[in-house]
């Protein structure tokens, strides 16, 4: 009698999971940010050299902190077009407070302490008053700015101290910067808070049904507040850290970024219209985008050209979902 030949079976929830994995918007993500890496290997010799790679950081790291924050934001159900003129002002004010002996702990203390006055009266304005967040945020964009101009002109702040500089200039170890530890260390932070916590919780099911979330308990408008604070938080951390790697403030300084913080986070898989999105995916995004702006620099291709594309990036992201489900409905029909 021979021995009965065991096999071993997978789990059909293993199968199932693991193809969800693989068609993940987050997996196809990843294979282009391969993708992206190989062909700027091949189009400039002076990609793979390990100090342009850690320079290429600086293209996304000071962004993803801002789109961290922003794709809890966008998954509510709200959004902040706010952030580039927070990061701004909260320059501004670290400028203005260096011309009177401010040292670096109270530089960066400033910057912070804007950065969530700002996010704080952003969330005033939607969770307090009800008006839509984009109005509001389209509002303070220009008011921010306005202010940041009023008190520079068309001077700018300079004389940083050095120990400043750190922030945006430092290295942790070799080629590993100051702002990469950031971005890692503020990545899994909001990993956890959406994807572990009963907050990230309520911040998906208020993205889905804020109405049905208010009845289950939820605190939909104490949750939105704290999103706008935290995104503005975010704004003064991107301000301490661009601030300190320029080593200078300009009224203009970030002009644009909100463009890219948003297009980085619908990238990463983020509904525009709420309700679903990883952190996972926004880091892949940021890499993402990284390596294409500082590929197309080796390159020497005109900033106008990476604003374009960027743009073209960002409505591309948002119509193709549409474009698909199109196209789905079309072949059941």
């Amino acid at each position: 009698m021979t021995d009965a030949i065991q096999t071993r079976h997978i789990p059909d929830h293993q199968t199932s999971r693991a193809a969800r994995i693989f068609k993940s918007w987050e997996s196809l993500l990843l294979a282009v940010a391969i993708a992206i890496f190989v062909i700027n290997s091949f189009a400039t010799p002076y990609f793979l050299n390990p100090w342009n790679l850690s320079d290429a950081t600086f293209n996304f790291t000071e962004k993803a902190m801002i789109a961290f924050a922003m794709a809890l934001l966008i998954i509510s159900g709200e959004i902040d077009l706010s952030v580039a003129s927070i990061i701004a002002l909260a320059s501004t004010a670290m400028g203005l407070a260096l011309q009177y002996g401010a040292g670096t702990p109270e530089l960066v203390l400033i910057g912070l302490t804007v950065g969530v006055l700002c996010g704080a009266f952003n969330g005033f304005f939607v969770t307090v008053l009800g008006l839509p967040s984009i109005v509001v945020t389209i509002g303070t964009m220009s008011l921010f700015r306005g202010i940041s101009f009023i008190i520079l002109g068309d001077d700018a702040f300079r004389g940083y101290p050095a120990s400043f500089a750190w922030f945006g200039q430092g290295y942790i170890y070799w080629v590993f910067t100051v702002e990469m530890a950031l971005f890692v260390i503020i990545a899994i932070i909001y990993g956890v808070l959406l994807h572990k916590t009963n907050f990230g919780r309520a911040v998906y099911a208020i993205g889905n049904n804020p109405t049905a979330a208010l009845f289950s308990g939820i605190r939909v408008q104490r949750v939105k507040f704290i999103l706008f604070v935290l995104t503005g938080l975010m704004s003064g951390i991107a301000a301490i850290c661009l601030t300190s790697r320029l080593g200078s403030t300009r009224p203009s300084i970030a002009t644009g970024m909100e463009l890219e913080v948003v297009t980085m986070v619908v990238l990463g898989g983020v509904s525009i219209l709420g309700g679903s999105g990883t952190i996972p995916g926004v880091v892949i995004a940021a890499f993402v985008m990284g390596l294409v702006t500082f590929g197309l620099g080796l390159l020497n291709v005109p900033g106008i050209v990476m604003s374009i594309f960027i743009g073209l990036l960002l409505i591309g992201v948002i119509a193709l979902p549409r474009l698909w489900a199109m196209a789905a409905r079309g072949r059941r029909a």
